[in-house]
């Protein structure tokens, strides 16, 4: 697999940075959950909804694969472990506020020192830097500060509505993947390592570029119901059924609209679809809603079945992992007891991951690690007895 023989050592917790060293794991990196000594751990570990296990599903789905070290960090002996480790370790990942690992003393400066070639990844809310370094922040926060969230209003009442994707976490996860990966790719030639600042909501920001329209081009606030999107565009929104389903035309282009209409022989409505979306287009959503209000999901789904346009039903989440396409595509798997985990994305011909569906139980691997970097028994049992591993 692309890369075995990295090993990560992962101080992060919840979603971005545990959901990105996942991934590395499924691709054959040898990650090491650094979990606090608090009798906890990984917090996902006791948090949403349990499987018939007694196991976390979100832990499940961000913890697979890994090995656990149990380690209190405060501690000089557990730092000193941690450094023992981080000498032999390609990545480091942290997700704690700004300051905190160089008061912990497993910042970026102190284990380079010893292992120059380290590629360090933090990931924060607000990144190491700027006014809003300190300020406490998950999803929700960010995308409210980052302008998104006010993106997600409603067509009627014009309340934003909190989002149902945590975006920050997902794209900050992904961003610092492949930062990660930029660097390694880098040493390779270097022989340098690299410090990551990713901050949740810069990598946010960075992907408004088909709803930046109006703040740059025009100094002005984006009015969602009127963008391209949000439902401005009568061919890029969602109608209701008149069984009370949803159905939603996704694709804006004037090819679509022509195809569409022309089912409806209703190609005298074609040059509201050719205009920019918002009120000027009223009188072709308002023919959808209309249209679309007045028959059943089974009927449409026969009617647009052979339509070439850009068109499907809302549909729950279960649904969609139900779905014989979703398992075609291997992104639902079954561990050996049964258990579901959700699949690899990242398919690669040649070298595809072989995720381990194995989930780490608290500390498992510490003594483990401890003898790796030299730790005698009877150093392991001392570490163990004033609870620093």
């Amino acid at each position: 697999m692309k890369l075995e023989g990295v090993r990560v050592l992962d101080l992060s917790a919840f979603l971005p940075g545990p959901h990105l060293t996942m991934t590395l794991s499924d691709h054959g990196a040898d990650v090491i959950m650094v979990e606090p000594a608090n009798g906890v751990g990984e917090p996902t570990r006791a948090v949403g909804y349990r499987d018939s296990d007694d196991v976390s599903v979100w832990f499940r789905n961000i913890a697979r694969g890994k090995r656990s070290l149990r380690v209190n960090l405060k501690d000089a002996e557990g730092r000193r472990f941690f450094h023992r480790l981080a000498e032999g370790a390609d990545v480091v990942v942290e997700s704690f506020r700004p300051g905190v690992a160089a008061r912990l003393g497993v910042d970026y400066e102190t284990l380079a020192a010893t292992n120059p070639r380290l590629v360090y990844c933090s990931i924060s809310a607000f990144g190491q830097n700027g006014p809003l370094r300190d300020k406490p922040a998950h999803d929700l926060t960010v995308q409210a500060l980052a302008g998104v969230a006010a993106l997600n209003r409603g067509l009627e009442d014009g309340k934003p509505a909190a989002p149902n994707i945590p975006a920050a976490d997902a794209i900050s996860s992904l961003t610092a993947l492949s930062a990660i990966l930029m660097a390694l790719l880098r040493r390779e030639r270097t022989g340098r390592g690299e410090y990551i600042d990713i901050a949740m909501y810069d990598a946010l920001l960075a992907w408004t570029p088909n709803v930046t329209g109006p703040v740059f081009a025009e100094d002005a606030h984006p009015e969602p119901a009127n963008m391209r999107s949000f439902g401005g565009s009568a061919m890029y929104r969602i109608y209701e059924t008149s069984d009370g389903e949803f159905l939603v035309l996704g694709g804006s282009e004037v090819k679509f609209a022509r195809n569409l209409l022309a089912a409806f022989d209703r190609l005298d409505l074609l040059p509201f679809a050719e205009l920019e979306p918002g009120p000027v287009q009223e009188p072709l959503r308002a023919f959808f809603r209309e249209r679309f209000r007045s028959r059943p999901r089974a009927h449409w789904e026969r009617f647009l079945e052979p339509v070439d346009c850009c068109w499907a039903f809302v549909r729950s989440l279960k649904d969609a992992f139900d779905d014989p396409h979703t398992i075609q595509r291997e992104m639902l798997l079954r561990d050996a007891t049964g258990h579901r985990h959700i699949g690899v994305p990242i398919k690669f011909a040649k070298e595809p991951a072989r995720p381990r569906l194995e989930l780490p139980a608290y500390g498992q691997h510490s003594a483990e690690l401890g003898e790796s970097v030299g730790l005698a028994s009877a150093d392991l049992a001392a570490l163990r007895a004033r609870g620093t591993i």
